[in-house]
């Protein structure tokens, strides 16, 4: 297949107007020292300063930029997904326009997805400059995101990627899914996936853009994307599973408090005046709801669109 560029690069931003003229030379002078032909999309994210300014006239004096402005601030999944969809390079890389990531790491995970043949590659940020609030947490959820998904990265959530083509194509990112591109990559079939210590460097302009609400939603986003891509296309085997399980504990139950009080209990305390009875009766309750659960999910999932809209003001 052919395509109309090596490399896309896809810059998702939100109020970067400082950083995006020296982040845009810094991309053209590696390109043209490795001679390699790309196109930089710049996905501007609802920014309220005069970050879409800036991406016009970048624009005027460079064929090779692309722009996306979203009418709104509908987060970096969102922006990322947008600049799936736009990227034509044989293969994209993101970063992020804080100039945090290096430019010159690009013609090296280039090189890994062409000639490595790599589906996936993640950078690594062995070496951070991020407060000790960030580090720490960050590492505690790399090693649960890691155990989860099976995949051995040290970084999931470093904005230096690199895939081919075909892997952002077959994927869908939402909500804030961005940190755990790799494993979507995987449960759609990409199981080849590398990673490559890449330089970090300190914010020179701004301020990150990512509160404490990471902290909470990341932990969630990371079960949810393990659920969607084990059960994603049959809910009924977790939920059906978990019925099974709670109806048979129930059951069980019951099925000995009746032998129990036919033939060796000669007492009269009846069977629903025993503690026994109230737990099996729990439990075979939480199994038919989680059938019921398993039933609609699979209605759900059968019935429903998987593509949400985002409402492009400016594309050039």
């Amino acid at each position: 297949m052919s395509y109309a560029k090596q490399i896309s690069i896809v810059v998702p931003l939100f109020n970067e107007e400082e950083s995006l003229p020296e982040l845009h030379g810094w991309i053209v002078r590696v390109m043209t020292e490795h001679q390699l032909s790309y196109e930089v999309i710049f996905v501007d994210d609802g920014s309220k300063d005069k970050s879409w300014k800036v991406v016009e006239d970048l624009k005027a004096k460079d064929a090779n930029v692309r722009g996306i402005k979203f009418q709104r601030n509908y987060g970096k999944s969102a922006a990322l997904q947008k600049g799936f969809e736009a990227a034509e390079g044989e293969v994209v890389i993101t970063m992020d326009a804080d100039l945090q990531d290096s430019p010159d790491e690009i013609p090296e995970l280039y090189r890994m997805i062409v000639q490595d043949d790599f589906d996936v590659v993640s950078g690594w940020k062995q070496k951070r400059y991020d407060p000790v609030s960030k580090t720490i947490p960050t590492k505690v959820y790399n090693w649960a995101a890691r155990k989860m998904t099976g995949i051995y990265l040290h970084d999931f959530n470093c904005g230096l990627k690199a895939y081919k083509n075909a892997v952002v194509k077959s994927i869908e990112v939402y909500g804030d899914m961005h940190r755990y591109i790799p494993p979507l990559a995987k449960y759609s079939g990409f199981n080849k996936i590398g990673e490559k210590v890449v330089v970090h460097q300190a914010r020179k302009y701004g301020t990150s853009k990512f509160g404490l609400n990471r902290f909470i939603n990341g932990p969630l986003d990371l079960m949810t994307v393990v659920f969607m891509g084990k059960f994603g296309k049959k809910p009924m085997h977790f939920f059906g599973v978990l019925g099974m399980i709670m109806f048979i504990i129930g059951f069980g139950i019951v099925f000995y408090m009746i032998i129990d009080k036919v033939f060796f209990d000669t007492t009269a305390r009846l069977i629903a005046g025993r503690t026994e009875f109230y737990i099996c009766l729990v439990a075979m309750l939480m199994g038919v709801q989680f059938f019921l659960t398993g039933f609609l999910a699979e209605l759900v999932g059968r019935n429903s669109s998987t593509r949400n809209v985002y409402l492009v003001e400016k594309e050039v």
